[in-house]
Protein backbone atom coordinates (compact mmCIF):
# COMPACT_ATOMS: atom_id res chain seq x y z
CA UNK A 1 0.00 0.00 0.00
CA UNK A 2 1.44 3.44 -0.66
CA UNK A 3 0.52 6.88 -1.18
CA UNK A 4 1.45 9.01 -3.95
CA UNK A 5 0.90 12.98 -3.89
CA UNK A 6 1.00 14.09 -6.88
CA UNK A 7 0.33 11.24 -9.09
CA UNK A 8 3.87 10.90 -9.60
CA UNK A 9 4.38 7.12 -9.39
CA UNK A 10 0.49 6.71 -10.98
CA UNK A 11 2.07 8.79 -14.22
CA UNK A 12 4.94 6.36 -14.75
CA UNK A 13 2.98 3.88 -14.54
CA UNK A 14 0.13 5.55 -17.06
CA UNK A 15 -2.55 5.13 -14.47
CA UNK A 16 -3.53 9.00 -14.27
CA UNK A 17 -6.24 10.54 -16.23
CA UNK A 18 -8.11 13.54 -16.34
CA UNK A 19 -11.41 14.41 -15.73
CA UNK A 20 -13.70 15.62 -19.13
CA UNK A 21 -14.51 19.12 -18.68
CA UNK A 22 -18.23 17.89 -19.11
CA UNK A 23 -18.20 16.35 -16.07
CA UNK A 24 -16.40 18.72 -13.93
CA UNK A 25 -19.58 20.36 -13.20
CA UNK A 26 -20.99 17.03 -11.80
CA UNK A 27 -18.04 16.63 -9.28
CA UNK A 28 -18.56 20.64 -8.33
CA UNK A 29 -22.37 20.23 -7.87
CA UNK A 30 -21.67 17.35 -5.19
CA UNK A 31 -18.78 19.74 -3.59
CA UNK A 32 -16.03 17.80 -4.86
CA UNK A 33 -13.36 20.07 -6.33
CA UNK A 34 -10.26 18.00 -7.60
CA UNK A 35 -7.64 20.91 -7.79
CA UNK A 36 -7.97 21.96 -4.52
CA UNK A 37 -8.24 18.13 -3.20
CA UNK A 38 -5.02 17.61 -5.42
CA UNK A 39 -3.76 20.76 -3.99
CA UNK A 40 -2.87 21.92 -7.51
CA UNK A 41 -5.13 23.18 -10.86
CA UNK A 42 -5.16 20.03 -11.92
CA UNK A 43 -8.24 17.53 -12.98
CA UNK A 44 -7.06 14.66 -12.32
CA UNK A 45 -7.17 11.68 -10.76
CA UNK A 46 -5.15 8.03 -10.99
CA UNK A 47 -6.89 4.78 -11.38
CA UNK A 48 -7.10 2.29 -8.85
CA UNK A 49 -4.45 -0.24 -9.75
CA UNK A 50 -3.00 -3.58 -7.14
CA UNK A 51 0.97 -4.85 -8.37
CA UNK A 52 2.08 -7.84 -6.54
CA UNK A 53 5.37 -8.13 -6.43
CA UNK A 54 7.90 -10.82 -5.60
CA UNK A 55 11.03 -10.27 -3.88
CA UNK A 56 12.95 -9.79 -6.76
CA UNK A 57 10.73 -6.88 -7.76
CA UNK A 58 8.81 -8.90 -10.75
CA UNK A 59 5.01 -8.01 -10.95
CA UNK A 60 3.36 -11.52 -10.87
CA UNK A 61 0.06 -10.05 -10.14
CA UNK A 62 -1.19 -7.09 -11.90
CA UNK A 63 -5.03 -5.46 -11.70
CA UNK A 64 -5.65 -2.13 -13.25
CA UNK A 65 -9.55 -0.66 -13.69
CA UNK A 66 -10.94 2.28 -14.23
CA UNK A 67 -13.80 1.43 -12.61
CA UNK A 68 -13.25 2.91 -8.88
CA UNK A 69 -15.55 0.14 -7.21
CA UNK A 70 -13.96 -2.62 -8.53
CA UNK A 71 -10.36 -3.65 -7.42
CA UNK A 72 -8.06 -7.27 -6.72
CA UNK A 73 -10.12 -9.90 -4.85
CA UNK A 74 -8.27 -10.64 -1.97
CA UNK A 75 -8.51 -13.85 -2.44
CA UNK A 76 -6.33 -13.55 -5.71
CA UNK A 77 -4.07 -11.60 -3.66
CA UNK A 78 -3.14 -14.35 -1.26
CA UNK A 79 -2.75 -16.98 -3.65
CA UNK A 80 -0.48 -15.06 -6.01
CA UNK A 81 1.39 -14.80 -2.93
CA UNK A 82 1.35 -18.79 -1.85
CA UNK A 83 2.85 -19.41 -5.04
CA UNK A 84 6.02 -16.89 -4.49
Amino acid sequence: MSSDVGDVVARKFGLVYSVPETVRPIYQQWGIDLPVWNGDDTWELPMPATFVLDHAGTVRGAFVQMDYTQRMEPADIVAILRTL
